[in-house]
């Protein structure tokens, strides 16, 4: 794990959602409209309290389908929010429409999952790092080249000999620095990270994560990184949220996160991180059962199917985010101290189990050996 600086809790927040939602309408066949069936709804994102601070990285981990890049297009405004509030500086922009809207999206970029499918294979590198440019009108045509050679050298591409050259001549690396040069163009102060490492091989994914940590520092960035694996995010983030069906079930410092998990769903997803030391053969630790549909939300704990440790009170009310002593806070009845005076037949998981199986510094180890 990178040696990151700590961010004052008391430090303004550069994004902020507020119980967001963003829910998509299933369609219906005309029979079941000429009937009045009301479609399904998908809650893709259903209440999601978030906070990114300048020079912070949150990590926001969980299985696919979860609702994570939902939750950053969302905070984009790539998708429009169903309900809850959106704020940019303290600014809600939530509704924000026209030009408005444009003056915050100069504000908040995004980098996507595929660098081969990211960038338009018909402009040059030069063009594809100049269109956000001139989409927003930002100077002539001498100014707008200055800041494209500008991107590229943070990015540690050099402009001299790649500017002219199409997205094919590149390697996946090269494509996704290229990418993150396109959102830096622009000199935001948030940008969501999509999985950006998630399609190359281990050794460019130390440089890639490197580059991200670097840029956060130097330039002031409020980065939210988005993956399925947890091992990533202990590489480079001060902050981690685990995210559950459209929901934050813990979140707290990176370190606390990956040391000492305590929702049964993010010490599982720990226990899937595979083991470095020759010989040792983890505990095999499985989720049973299938992911809910957001569009047949469970009642009560959104775990609970899955959850081995479930009771009746479990499976009849949701619980909410109650912060623990070293300052986690975790959606669970298990250490929500009313919940369990109240339900003695609540049974928390043994001390070290299934932690015992991960390691915090899996992929620093596994990169450093790489790279």
């Amino acid at each position: 794990m990178t040696d990151r600086p700590s961010i004052a809790a008391d430090a303004p927040a550069v994004i902020e959602a507020r119980d967001l939602k963003t829910h998509f309408q299933g369609r219906t066949g005309i029979f079941s409209a000429l009937a009045g069936v009301k479609p399904a709804t998908a809650r893709a994102l259903d209440g999601v309290d978030l906070r990114i601070r300048e020079r912070e990285i949150v990590g926001l981990v969980g299985e696919s389908g979860c609702g994570k890049s939902t939750l950053g297009m969302s905070l984009v405004r790539m998708y429009h929010p169903t309900d809850g509030q959106i704020l940019y500086r303290g600014d809600d922009i939530t509704k924000a429409e026209g030009r408005r809207l444009k003056d915050y999206r100069r504000q908040a970029q995004i980098i996507f999952q595929d660098p081969y499918s990211s960038l338009n294979p018909r402009l040059t590198i030069g063009q594809v790092i100049e269109e956000p440019l001139i989409i927003h009108g930002i100077g002539n045509a001498a100014e707008r080249r200055q800041k494209v050679i500008k991107a590229m050298e943070l990015v540690r591409i050099p402009a001299a000999d790649n500017m002219d050259r199409y997205p094919s001549d590149l390697s996946g690396g090269q494509r996704q620095r290229i990418a993150i040069a396109r959102a830096l163009v622009l000199e935001p102060k948030f940008i969501v990270a999509d999985e950006p490492v998630s399609m190359l091989d281990v050794s460019i994914q130390a440089s890639v994560l490197e580059l991200l940590d670097e840029l956060s520092r130097d330039l002031g960035l409020a980065v939210l990184y988005i993956s399925h694996d947890i091992a990533t995010v202990g590489y480079i983030c001060n902050h981690v949220a685990v995210m559950y069906l459209g929901r934050i079930v813990e979140e707290g410092r990176a370190e606390d996160i990956l040391a000492s998990p305590l929702h049964p769903y993010t010490q599982r997803l720990m226990a899937s991180i595979p083991r470095m030391e020759p010989g040792e053969t983890p505990e095999r630790v499985e989720l049973r059962g299938d992911v809910p549909s957001p569009m047949a939300v469970p009642p009560g704990c959104r775990f609970s199917s899955r959850c081995p440790y479930t009771t009746a009170l479990c499976e009849a009310v949701e619980p909410g985010l109650s912060e623990q002593p070293g300052g986690q806070r975790v959606r669970c009845h298990i250490h929500d101290d009313s919940a369990a005076r109240a339900h003695p037949d609540l049974t928390p998981p043994r001390a070290g189990h299934v932690t015992e199986t991960a390691d915090a510094g899996i992929l620093a180890e596994t990169l450093d050996h790489a790279g």
